[in-house]
């Protein structure tokens, strides 16, 4: 191999003949750059004398470093490929002459860059300085947009009016396939699946405007009362008829339905108040009632739990129930296949609403509103963006425990499911989500609005029909939900949920013996939303009354799935690890205090309520709860629910006196004061209050000798004049008046001892 040598007088033809020798031979090729200036060198080796003979050969094998063969290694003359030691004494005298030594090689350099850039994308995914998600976000927008563009350029082959260029338009200009004709309003006339079907198609399209579904946006006046509008909208009711108007429109706040009140100002939580305040409908009463408070108004307290279960999440168990048990069905009839909510739009920006739905499902929900808001603001026409848009606000609004972002989600759902090119799917999980979302608030009147325009979409799903049921129950619309349940069973006898709910609403007619088998045949059927523990409770309430032991079998079922603390002790609303036993003593309680004022005052309670009584004033107030088999038991209220009854304490001034020096009493939310007056031949049915978070207090006014007494599970005391009698009456007690003359009473309701003063505090009335 030759090496780049200076060039003298005596050895450049000699120089060139090796070069021309070695090009004809073996045709190798060489970089000229690697000797930069020739010139150069032979001018360094003039100044440092010269070479001599014996250092010729050796200069012969040194190599210039910049030289390398088609292997990419440094050639050399030697058979080894080692260099001499003349060629390194050659390299260092041009170093000591002022030059450059040996430079780096570019596989060295290689490595330090490949190093750079491993610890640069180390630090990026570690530090996250780069937002992955955004910037693949952005590349398949530009892909969309791109595709968009070029859809728009190849609109003209449009052959089968899809709006679009596809494999089907391709195969028609190229002749495999026969072309679409169109009818003459420009429809495809073999594409009969683009028109809804005819029960998803908007239900008041050519219905007069008085009788158009009241939760649609119109500019006419029937908007849905759960929307908020500009103040200078009109009254949206001024021609409704006077049955479907908003109730909580236009009303002073201390006069709508309690359900819409504001919170409680001492609990600040996201959570309705107790539709239950101040209603006076005997369904909505005690056990009677069907509740829509849930574990959520007491997830304050972690401890507190229905005994039912924990495990629903919103505030109307019923409607979670008939929610689970409704998807149940969908998804069986549907095979488990997911719904359709995008429609022709949704798909062209489905890359974007799957990004904004990454980031919701991720937990970041404030940036998933914003990229659903942007997405709006882009496409106003697209259902799902829309959807997601709600979805969006419904987690911001749980996660700030804010009701006013709520109810713009509320607003967002309806929104969604009324554009026109919204598909049955998107219609039909908007609307479900927009009644639950209602029901939380209280809202439960356009709750069933809601699901009164889902019923008229899809009338054929009984699922929604039982939900319908349940908002009827709601507002303690019984006649309604009997309408409905008896349009269910007519078509599905055997529908267990429409058979408990059906059974329930007999029972609290009062139909005692026709509601045992709705009841017993919806338990055994098993069918979802049907194992709730006030079946069990009505059930065996139902046998009971009737004489039929079995009732103990049923409380037994109900206790082993969680719905009863025992047979004995079947109150629905509690808080766990409170002591639980019948009967108590002032010592055991901690209020020792209240007793004995009440037992030291009691002539003086007696001579106040006698003469209130033998007025006839009308204060006392017959039962209403349907506890009695017989007889004749009133009432008369001082306290409900930890407040005032009006002006009751204006006839009794002493003993409301003295029981306000004992909170422990007056703020009882949970629980009532009040005088109890029972004549003879009454009987009280076997029962249970509502709650374990009470005891209550029985101070004997007017008792006969004989004939008046009360059982608390197996145990039976009677009353005496001017004592205390105390037990738990979450157990179950009954009460026999067979006395010749009536007995008086004084019911004095007081927290449980264990409950903390923040469980006292917000805890929900009852």
């Amino acid at each position: 191999m030759e090496t780049c040598r200076p060039r003298d007088s005596s050895s450049t033809a000699s120089g060139k003949e090796v070069y021309m020798e070695e090009e004809e031979e073996e045709e190798v090729m060489y970089e000229e750059e690697l000797c930069d200036d020739e010139e150069e060198v032979a001018s360094a080796v003039q100044d440092i004398g010269g070479l001599n003979e014996a250092e010729k050969p050796l200069v012969g094998a040194e190599v210039c470093p910049y030289l390398r063969d088609s292997d990419g290694k440094p050639t050399a003359d030697s058979k080894n490929g080692l260099k001499s030691d003349g060629g390194a004494a050659a390299a260092a005298g041009a170093a000591a002459a002022g030059g450059v030594g040996p430079k780096t090689t570019m596989f060295t350099w290689f490595v330090v860059l490949a190093l750079l850039g491993v610890w640069s994308s180390v630090a990026v995914v570690y530090f996250d300085v780069v937002d992955y998600d955004s910037v693949i976000a952005r590349a398949k927008e530009f892909r969309v947009n791109f595709s968009e563009v070029l859809q728009g350029k190849l609109m003209a082959y449009d052959r089968d009016g899809d709006g679009d260029f596809d494999m089907e338009d391709a195969k028609v200009l190229l002749g495999l396939k026969d072309p679409v004709t169109f009818e003459v309003g420009g429809r495809p006339a073999e594409e009969h699946d683009r028109a809804p079907p005819a029960d998803t198609q908007d239900p008041d399209r050519d219905r007069p405007a008085d009788t158009q579904d009241p939760g649609r946006v119109r500019p006419d006046d029937t908007q849905d009362p759960g929307r908020d509008r500009p103040a200078d909208t009109q009254d949206p009711d001024r021609d409704r008829p006077a049955d479907t108007q908003d109730p909580d429109r236009d009303r002073p706040a201390d006069t709508q339905d309690p359900a819409v009140r504001p919170q409680p100002p001492l609990v600040e939580d996201f959570v309705p108040d107790d539709p239950r305040e101040d209603s006076g409908h005997p369904y909505e009463d005690e056990v009677e009632t069907i509740d829509t408070t849930g574990v959520l108004v007491e997830e304050v307290m972690a401890e507190e739990t229905m005994v039912e279960s924990g495990k629903y999440v919103t505030s109307s168990k019923v409607s979670q129930e008939t929610e689970s048990r409704s998807d149940q069905k969908v998804k069986e009839k549907t095979k488990k296949s997911k719904p359709k909510l995008l429609n022709k739009l949704d798909k062209t920006i489905k890359v974007e609403i799957d990004a904004a739905e990454k980031l919701r499902k991720k937990g970041k929900v404030e940036e998933a509103l914003k990229s659903f808001e942007a997405l709006v603001q882009r496409f106003p026409q697209s259902p799902r963006a829309r959807y997601g848009k709600a979805q969006a606000e419904d987690d911001v609004a749980e996660k700030q425990r804010s009701n006013d972002l709520l109810q713009r989600a509320i607003n967002s759902y309806r929104e969604a499911s009324e554009l026109p090119s919204a598909t049955p799917d998107l219609i039909r999980v908007t609307l479900k989500r927009r009644a639950e979302r209602q029901q939380f608030l209280g809202r439960n009147r356009g709750a069933l609005l809601t699901l009164e325009r889902l019923v008229e979409v899809f009338p054929e799903d009984l699922g929604l029909k039982n939900d319908l049921g349940v908002a009827h129950l709601l507002i303690g619309d019984n006649k309604g939900a009997k309408r409905v349940y008896e349009e269910v069973l007519a078509v599905a006898p055997g529908d267990g949920f429409a058979m408990v709910h059906y059974g329930f609403i007999l029972k609290s007619e009062n139909q005692i013996a026709e509601s045992i088998p709705y009841l017993k045949g919806g338990l055994e059927s098993g069918a979802p939303g049907t194992d709730d523990g006030r079946f069990y409770f009505h059930l065996g309430d139902a046998l009971q009354r009737v004489g039929d032991d079995s009732a103990y079998h049923w409380y037994e079922l109900g206790h082993q799935r969680g719905h009863f603390a025992s047979v004995w002790q079947r109150s629905l609303y509690n808080v766990d690890g409170l002591q639980a036993q019948p009967w108590w003593t002032p010592q055991e309680t901690g209020y020792t205090d209240l007793v004995k004022a009440l037992e030291r005052g009691w002539k003086a309670i007696r001579e106040e309520v006698l003469a209130v009584l033998d007025l006839k004033t009308g204060l006392f107030m017959p039962e209403e709860e349907n506890l009695r088999e017989r007889g004749e038991w009133g009432q008369y209220t001082l306290w409900q629910q930890g407040r005032k009854a009006g002006d009751a304490c204006r006839s009794v001034p002493k003993t409301c006196s003295l029981l306000e020096r004992f909170p422990e009493a007056t703020n009882c939310k949970r629980g009532q004061i009040k005088f109890s007056v029972m004549q003879p031949g009454t009987h009280v049915w076997p029962h249970t209050g509502p709650t374990n978070c009470r005891l209550r207090m029985h101070l004997g006014l007017v008792v006969p000798e004989e004939g008046c007494r009360i059982r608390c599970t197996n145990q039976t005391r009677a009353w005496e004049e001017g004592k205390v009698l105390i037990f738990d009456d979450s157990f179950e007690h009954e009460v026999w008046q067979e006395a010749a003359s009536y007995r008086l009473i004084l019911i004095v309701d007081v927290w449980h001892p264990a409950l903390s003063a923040h469980q006292r505090q917000t805890l929900s009335p009852i």
